[in-house]
């Protein structure tokens, strides 16, 4: 970067206009107080008034009543303001009351200004072993030679195997106290910066959404034209590196295996005797919970993409259709006005009448019909036997006992697939069951269909036989 770079950064980044503001000092306090600390997002209006005004009231009897003297509300509505651009302010689909959230860009200048104060232990060992690590894997698995690769594994297991025997002999070595608190620090330092990370891409996913609706609001061209560069855009940022890695995330959170993983090595790092004196050790376990509210948070911006689009492209088509009408009904003003009071001399011209002339040899020859043979002898069918259970053996799915089978099964666990709930509570009305699972699924915000996963399910005909179906893997998640 260079002078000029800087120089607008200086004057139109909104971290930086933050820590140049008369008042930082209460906003990045009152930020870490709401936002940063607590690891709180989608905060309510009065919520984060109340909040405000507990600590101006604290300020105001340290300093005086002239010490920040506007109420809080106006404080938050210029901090929301555009020129700040330090808090975001938007309203939930079916709310009256508006919700906030920390920027980014203020994020930044929290972790900063928190970096300042120092650190009574710097993690040193835990980072360069990181590295390693990193860099190990970005060599190995970029390796194309199957021979170095299958050296690699082989030393591997040979020091695996080596460290079996060493503990079978008693020699178990134990994590010392400065490594433990070492590894611990960095863990909850790359859990801050993860959640950090979430508003930055939902930020980058609104930027898309506003250069959408703007580009739908000028466009000039044909509306084919228009969708194929809004669905290139949507390609970009999903083919993106920051697009990849989000879904990658997303899939890795979603997998019961390795969600039930990550929780069981939380639960065990809490029970660490170097780690016992630690204020913020059990906060440790709600790492998980607290990246889905995030993780969904930017699902439901990309969903609003979409929405947004297809709002905006219908009242595109309305206006258009609206347009036409009102040019017909100027024709037919236009064409009644002309009844009443004709133009003089020509008005239009149009070709005269004309006689269609047939000659004779023109026409074909007289052709005698064939007769067709109809076979009129009714056969009165014997119905007798005919069973007519078939018309009237109709029945219904329940979709709230379908509901009340997922919530039994998410009572024990905190995400499980529709195979899991078909184990616990077996098909009994088998194809027409399965698709109201689905329908369920996609009108659920708790609930994802993985087409890249399969699953069997099975059920029982009343005449003993079984019929299987393969479909596409349902993952249902306990709401938060």
């Amino acid at each position: 970067m260079d002078f000029y770079a800087i120089n607008a950064l200086r004057e139109n980044h909104a971290g930086w206009s933050l820590l140049r503001a008369q008042n930082a000092p209460l906003a990045v306090s009152f930020f870490m107080k709401a936002f940063t600390g607590p690891n709180q997002r989608d905060i309510g209006r009065q919520e984060l008034i109340d909040h405000l005004d507990d600590v101006l009231f604290g300020l105001r009897e340290v300093f005086g009543e002239d010490k920040y003297p506007r109420p809080a509300g106006e404080y938050l509505d210029e901090w929301a303001a555009p020129e700040r651009a330090w808090l975001r302010k938007y309203y939930v689909p079916g709310q009256d009351e508006p919700r906030y959230d920390l920027t980014a860009s203020a994020e930044d200048v929290v972790r900063w200004v928190e970096s300042l104060s120092g650190r009574d232990f710097v993690a040193t060992q835990s980072r360069l072993t990181s590295i390693f690590a990193v860099l190990k894997a970005l060599v190995q698995q970029s390796e194309t030679d199957p021979e170095v690769r299958l050296a690699e594994l082989q030393r591997q297991r040979d020091g695996i195997d080596a460290e079996m025997q060493r503990i079978k002999d008693g020699n178990i070595r134990v994590m010392t106290a400065p490594e433990a608190l070492d590894h611990f620090q960095q863990l909850t330092t790359l859990a801050k910066d993860l959640l950090s990370d979430f508003r930055e891409v939902e930020q980058n996913f609104r930027k898309l959404d506003r250069q959408v609706r703007e580009q739908i609001a000028t466009w000039d061209g044909t509306q084919g034209e228009l969708l194929a560069s809004i669905f290139a855009n949507q390609q970009d940022i999903s083919g993106s590196l920051q697009g990849r890695t989000f879904q990658g995330f997303w899939d890795y959170l979603m997998s019961p295996q390795l969600r039930t993983e990550l929780r069981d090595l939380l639960q065990r790092a809490t029970q660490i005797d170097a780690l016992a004196k630690l204020d913020n050790l059990h906060a440790v376990t709600n790492l998980h919970q607290d990246w889905l509210p995030a993780v969904e948070q930017t699902q439901a911006t990309v969903r609003q993409l979409s929405q947004q689009m297809r709002r905006l492209l219908d009242d595109k088509v309305f206006l258009e259709n609206k347009r036409i009408m009102q040019l017909v009904r100027s024709i037919e003003s236009g064409a009644l006005g002309t009844r009443e009071v004709p133009p003089s001399g020509v008005f239009m011209e149009i070709a005269a009448q004309s006689v269609d002339v047939a000659l004779p040899f023109e026409r074909p020859l007289y052709e005698p019909s064939r007769r067709i043979m109809v076979d009129d002898v009714v056969v009165a069918a014997n119905d007798a036997e005919v069973d007519a259970g078939a018309l009237f053996s109709q029945f219904h799915v329940d979709t709230e006992r379908l509901k009340s089978n997922i919530d039994d099964v998410l009572a024990g666990a905190e995400q499980a697939t529709l195979g899991d709930v078909a184990a616990a509570h077996p098909l009994s009305q088998g194809l027409a069951e399965i698709v109201a699972y689905y329908q369920l699924a996609t009108e659920s915000d708790w609930a994802s269909i993985n087409p890249d996963e399969s699953q069997q399910l099975s059920w029982q005909l009343p005449d003993g036989s079984i019929r299987e179906a393969t479909v596409e893997q349902i993952i249902f998640v306990r709401p938060a």
